[in-house]
């Protein structure tokens, strides 16, 4: 197999940023590996089709995590995509920055990963349909939608709501302030998923010196003399190696990425060890800082038609599917969270800890085999759901064996701390809060779930660890920062301990952003491309 200069391992939402940048000048070979195949399928593409790769272990690494006290014991689903776009390519598509202070944290412990620096970044990344100004860029090469057409009429509804009790409007969460309720910014374009496979990748697809490999599975790093030379991988029943003359960049984002560094010889070592593998690097940090963040619906039934009186029928189902294809509109066109917002659950909170989610739909009816966004319950239902921006709790991905093909362990410690317990419960009061203003109560027949006799503290404490579920943001699991004995990275994102290899995806990431992780991750990739091409002149 022909070497190349540089090998990126997994074709995500980091990924295809750095094989589109890593590739652009023309100098250096690079291939890019992919355990997962295409992502030219009628369900990636739709923007609504992604409730049918939810449980679709063709595009879906189907994780599942270890049974989590803080859940009430419940085992969570952690779908991440497998596929050109990863999860890029499977999420629901909203496009949210964090907060300026989340970029301040990482500029104190990465310097390089500031503010000024990662603005500057997503104002070259961007093609904002809402326009250009200090905070958004336009004429970059992802395009932005600013998704105020066909919006649900609800929307206004909420947002109005949000109004009387406290929250004002604000027209960009990207923007200069995030604090607020509004309609959400979607990466979609021309009706389709504007995934980073579609962005980033198929373009840099066209030039000579980019080798895409996909169905093939990397198994572990080689490294040789303390250096990262290749990588050994399994593609169609065979065992292959690629060699790097430069680097080898791991993309595979929080969960894969850490396993595939311990399956290297590189992580806590006491583990390593018992599975009967060679410690190259003790290092305890691969796989822990696991952070994510947790959410929960609270849903009631509506006086007024939502999209479970539009999609439940077969002819609705007809409907919106003809709508669809004959002009790139209708409820399939779009992602289900069409508004939400940032609040604080403390008035003295320096920033925003807590992110709504506004659907004008309700799926309490379970349907086996897929996330039922395309089958809502028979009655006109509408969801209100939040997801704690900054948890302080703490899981971490480990090895359960040494075979690379086996699924590691996911323990995500959701709500081991009274902080998140406590601020968690406040904001679960403030959906009420919304639902009870005279905006949405007019509107409002019942409230579903959990139902007005779960009112006690101690009631919607045990409600949302029941209820409660990731919000599929998984970071930090080969965190950056300063300090050795408390990450794995160098703020070059360097591995530490072994030269030639990096870790360039969310799990890059020194502390969890505040709102949806995809904008992050494809921030790290853009960023880490520029760090890489730094360090190869």
């Amino acid at each position: 197999m022909e070497d190349s200069d540089y090998i990126i391992v997994g074709a995500g939402s980091a990924g295809c940023v750095l094989a589109d940048r890593l590739s652009a000048c023309g100098r250096h070979r690079v291939t890019l590996v992919e355990a997962g195949g295409t992502d030219r399928r009628f369900y990636v593409q739709m923007p609504l089709g992604y409730g049918k790769l939810f449980y679709d272990p063709a595009v879906n690494w189907m994780y599942q995590a270890e049974a989590d006290p803080g859940l009430a014991g419940n085992r969570d689903h952690w779908p991440r995509g497998k596929m050109l776009g990863g999860s890029s390519s499977i999420n629901a598509m909203v496009w949210i920055r964090g907060h300026r202070a989340d970029y301040e944290d990482w500029g104190g412990v990465a310097p390089g990963w500031g503010w000024d620096e990662c603005l500057r970044a997503y104002r070259q990344i961007e093609d904002t349909e809402a326009g250009a100004d200090d905070w958004r860029g336009q004429g970059g090469p992802l395009f932005i939608s600013a998704n105020r057409q066909g919006l649900h009429p609800l929307v206004g509804d909420y947002i109005a709501a949000c109004g009387q009790a406290g929250l004002r409007e604000v027209a960009d969460f990207n923007g200069a302030e995030q604090e607020g309720a509004g309609v959400y910014q979607m990466t979609i374009k021309g009706a389709r998923r504007n995934s980073t496979a579609r962005a980033f990748l198929r373009p840099a697809m066209r030039r000579p010196n980019l080798r895409v490999v996909t169905d093939a599975q990397v198994t572990r790093v080689i490294v040789e003399g303390g250096r990262a030379v290749g990588v050994e991988l399994r593609r169609a029943g065979r065992v292959e190696t690629f060699r790097a003359r430069g680097e080898v960049i791991l993309s595979g984002g929080a969960i894969n990425s850490p396993q595939l560094l311990q399956l290297s010889g590189i992580g806590p070592g006491a583990l390593l060890q018992g599975m009967g593998l060679p410690v190259l690097v003790d290092n305890p940090n691969v796989g822990a800082h696991l952070s994510d963040h947790q959410g929960i619906n609270y849903t009631w039934s509506m006086r007024v038609p939502t999209y479970n009186d539009a999609l439940r029928p077969w002819w609705g189902k007809a409907l919106a599917g003809m709508q669809y294809l004959l002009g790139g509109r209708g409820p399939l066109a779009k992602s289900i969270n069409h508004a939400g917002g940032f609040f604080r659950t403390d008035p003295s909170l320096s920033r925003p800890n807590m992110q709504l989610y506004m659907q004008a739909f309700s799926t309490l009816i379970p349907r086996n085999g897929e996330r039922p966004i395309l089958s809502p319950d028979p009655w006109s239902g509408l969801s209100l759901g939040l997801s704690n921006c900054r948890p302080t709790s703490r899981g971490e991905i480990r090895l359960a064996s040494p075979d690379p093909l086996a699924h590691p362990v996911i323990r995500p410690n959701a709500f081991a701390t009274n902080h998140d317990v406590e601020e968690m419960l406040a904001a679960v009061k403030f959906l009420r809060q919304i639902a009870a203003q005279p905006a949405m109560a007019r509107l409002i027949k019942e409230e579903l779930r959990p139902g007005p006799a779960i009112a006690s503290d101690e009631d919607l404490i045990a409600d949302f660890r029941a209820r409660s579920g990731t919000v599929y943001h998984p970071s930090c699991t080969c965190r950056m920062g300063a300090d050795p004995a408390t990450s794995v990275l160098d703020a070059r994102l360097r591995v530490r301990g072994v030269a030639g290899l990096r870790v360039i995806d969310a799990s890059s990431f020194p502390n969890i952003i505040a709102g949806n992780t995809n904008a992050p991750a494809i921030l790290m990739g853009w960023r880490g491309a520029g760090v890489v091409l730094e360090d190869a002149r």
